[in-house]
């Protein structure tokens, strides 16, 4: 099988491991800042990171594609699938029109049929004209049918944030399909694990969903060249710490990394933990830490109400109630739509010190 020339089931190599020491950055700037920095390693994009999975599974497998609005525009899907048309043709790389919801049914029937398609929806809010497609159906046929039938297809879409994407082109759902049986949901926070997990997705045999950020592609770090998977369902610690766990999706795992180095010349060790994927929920890190920190906080791109946060929050109440020591405190963006104004975006959109207030809030029962 092609698929066996991937190495897998790979966590970051010694040289990604947690730096409790090294100096603090903010997302903005071009370095993932928990990496160590090493001479001589690869680095490359968040972009290309995602462009070499892609090209690899095309390469590997004759029965992936790539579809989706602008996958063969000049600059790719910001960058993900830039010139993959030219190297595999528009055959399996190509151009779809704005009609979501019978595209996604045509990916869904050609995976049934034994196809791996990969479908660019470029923002979560289309997702939501794809809803039958992928809750009713593809997430569900693997149970009907008693595992007889398989439907091995992934959707990627990307949220917005700092470009005036406003209230329709900017919504972080997450916290709905963390709701659905029978979907996987992955939200990659570096380099490494966004062309891993891309790998990962296309090699399952039942329907994932990759919810990226477009912070995230401000970054560039450690990606090895070789074809590799990271595995679904299993969470890292990004750094250690013995005051407060801090589980932070997405691009605020950057964010909450900044913040623990900062609080920790003020003598708090915050641990942050990056769950890489909400559904399968990696609980058991998630508790171990708890366990030893006796404090929890939770960091989301999305609305609080009934979403990541308050699924996690419950989860440790439920499991760890014992190991707490303070009240669960939750960051999210307010319950309100995206604002389009620039200024606007600044005060709606939580980062570094909206995590760093809830910290201290947490360990010192006080405010920052």
């Amino acid at each position: 099988m092609p698929w066996s020339r991937i190495k897998p089931d790979t966590n970051e190599p010694e040289y990604l491991s947690q730096d409790m020491h090294g100096s603090a950055t903010h997302a903005a700037v071009t370095s993932e800042p928990f990496l160590q920095h090493s001479p001589g390693i690869r680095r490359i994009s968040y972009a290309e990171a995602t462009n070499e999975a892609l090209s690899q599974a095309l390469s590997l497998d004759p029965r992936v594609f790539v579809m989706g609005q602008g996958v063969d525009d000049p600059s790719g899907m910001f960058g993900a699938t830039r010139n993959l048309h030219l190297t595999y043709g528009r055959e399996r790389v190509f151009d779809t029109p704005l009609a979501e919801t019978a595209l996604s049914g045509i990916a869904v029937g050609a995976a049934l049929g034994g196809m791996r398609p990969v479908y660019f929806h470029n923002r979560p809010d289309f997702l939501l004209l794809a809803m039958d497609q992928l809750v009713n159906h593809a997430a569900k046929w693997h149970y009907m049918f008693g595992g007889a039938v398989s439907v091995p297809l992934v959707f990627w879409a990307c949220v917005g944030r700092g470009w005036g994407s406003a209230a329709q082109h900017s919504q972080a759902l997450q916290g709905l399909f963390m709701h659905v049986p029978g979907l996987k949901l992955i939200m990659p926070s570096t380099c490494f694990d966004a062309k891993g997990l891309m790998l990962s997705a296309i090699k399952d045999n039942n329907p994932v969903l990759i919810i990226d950020h477009r912070m995230n592609f401000k970054q560039r770090g450690i990606v090895p060249e070789e074809p590799y998977t990271v595995p679904i369902g299993k969470g890292v610690i990004r750094r250690n710490g013995r005051d407060v766990t801090v589980v932070a999706v997405s691009h605020l795992v950057t964010e909450a990394f900044v913040a623990a180095q900062e609080l920790a010349g003020e003598g708090i060790e915050a641990e942050v933990i990056d769950p890489r994927t909400l559904r399968p929920l990696d609980e058991e890190l998630i508790l171990e830490s708890v366990a030893r920190t006796g404090r929890l906080v939770v960091c989301d791109t999305g609305w609080k109400t009934g979403g990541v946060t308050a699924e996690i929050a419950a989860m440790v109440a439920e499991k760890g109630f014992g190991s707490l020591k303070a009240p669960i405190a939750r960051v999210a963006n307010p319950d309100l739509p995206t604002p389009a104004g620039y200024t606007l975006e600044q005060a709606y959109y939580i980062g570094k010190d909206d995590i760093r207030r809830a910290i201290i809030r947490t360990v010192r029962g006080q405010e920052a």
